[in-house]
């Protein structure tokens, strides 16, 4: 190995963390809306704190049953979370901290721990700018939206053609096609679609038509649905012959690809809502199978348990077809980031995504990317090093093409 000077090694360092600081970001799977979208869009302290992991976290310390908690105001509910989890012991947790890396960012003093001042500063906000002020403090210049046609909130927005923010961009999101399809049929009836319980060929057609129609209604970037880690293709169910007679045909026909986001348990614990869904193993066969059988569609997937990451990329560099992106939900934390960010580059080299927000509150874009944007630094630097440790030299125009590649660049070349 080359004996690389120390302030070779610094400016390495120094050039990627400027690259990675400076980045526009591509935000590719998100919860957060315009505000066209009415209380659809959260945002402010009292969401930041209410956020499900919050609530989950709360619920180990409290002895208040959830029934209790759920009758509470919203207000209530942020003041018993604030007094819990940063008041009567210190915020560790990464869902904590970010709260605290939000009201930083945003210039309030976190060591004054004033939940009113902090309360007064978010009443005191004009929602459009506020908006753009979150985007430039998180470096993100477009996002992807979930879009559910099924959501009765949603839903009159999109019939109403009402224009938006172009940087929300939509996700149409095929949870209530895919896993209620028994819930779905009444309302795609109601709209006008001809379909039966049974999938038969004039449901096959109906189904097609819904989608190209809501593709076209949304101009839609992907397809998307959560899957539980018992999901198996092929498979004779309502969802199995979902996905091989309508979803993939449409998918392969407009050029969308089908975003998997698998093996999410709901509601393990009912009491909880949002904040019950747990996590399971799911079966990387179902993706390879894919991948294989339907080598005209192209797939977005990122899987929720951590023994599914290694089997993941190994499938990625098998298949053109397969994407990988984000570390999604339960592990979004910095130590397992990390870990999958270097685990990613060293089978995949810069060929992934390698974080989504999943921010469900607007605020959350300031810290989630704060944190994700330290810890892919540092592995990237990493990288570099070792390459500079073998004589390679690598220069700051190359580092800042990698960057944008991997915040927005190839997410945008995979989907067109």
């Amino acid at each position: 190995m080359a004996e690389v000077p120390h302030a070779r090694l610094e400016a390495i360092r120094d050039s990627v963390s400027r690259a990675v600081a400076n980045a526009k970001i591509t935000d590719i799977h998100t919860h957060i809306y315009p505000p066209e979208f009415g209380e659809l869009l959260l945002w402010g302290i009292d969401e930041l704190l209410t956020y499900h992991y919050l609530i989950a976290e709360t619920m180990r310390y409290v002895d208040i049953p959830p029934e209790r908690f759920w009758t509470l105001t919203k207000r209530a509910q942020a003041d018993l979370i604030w007094k819990t989890l940063f008041l009567e012991r210190s915020p560790i947790s990464e869902s904590c901290r970010g709260v605290l890396t939000t009201l930083d960012r945003l210039g309030l003093d976190v060591s004054a721990r004033d939940l009113d001042s902090y309360r007064r500063f978010f009443a005191e906000q004009s929602i459009e700018d506020y908006v753009d002020r979150v985007f430039e403090l998180a470096g993100v210049d477009s996002v992807i939206m979930t879009n559910d046609p099924f959501d009765d909130l949603e839903c009159p927005v999109w019939f109403a053609n009402t224009s938006f923010d172009s940087r929300f961009r939509a996700a149409l999101r095929m949870d209530g096609l895919l896993n209620s399809w028994q819930t779905a049929v009444p309302k795609l009836r109601e709209w006008g679609y001809m379909v039966n319980n049974d999938i038969n060929a004039e449901t096959v057609e109906e189904v097609r038509r819904f989608l190209r129609d809501w593709i076209e209604r949304m101009n839609a970037v992907y397809l998307a649905v959560s899957l539980p880690p018992s999901f198996v293709f092929p498979e004779n169910s309502p969802r199995g012959k979902l996905i091989s007679e309508c979803v993939l045909p449409v998918a392969v026909e407009t050029q969308k690809p089908f975003a998997m986001m698998i093996g999410v348990k709901k509601l393990t614990n009912p009491s909880l809502r949002l904040a019950g869904d747990s996590v399971g193993k799911a079966s990387i066969e179902v993706v390879e199978y894919l991948c294989s059988n339907y080598q005209d569609a192209k797939f977005l997937v990122t899987m929720l348990s951590r023994e599914n990451q290694h089997e993941l990329c190994v499938a990625a560099r098998k298949f053109r077809n397969l994407h990988v992106f984000g570390c999604w939900w339960f592990l979004n934390n910095p130590s397992i980031i990390d870990e999958i960010t270097r685990m990613r580059f060293e089978l995949l080299g810069l060929s992934v995504t390698p974080q989504h927000s999943d921010a469900r509150v607007l605020d959350q874009l300031i810290y989630k990317w704060a944190h994700s944007r330290e810890i892919i630094a540092n592995v990237l630097a990493d990288k570099y090093v070792d390459l500079a440790a073998t004589g390679w030299r690598v220069t700051e125009d190359e580092i800042r093409r990698d960057v944008a590649s991997l915040f927005g660049g190839n997410f945008w070349n995979f989907v067109r």
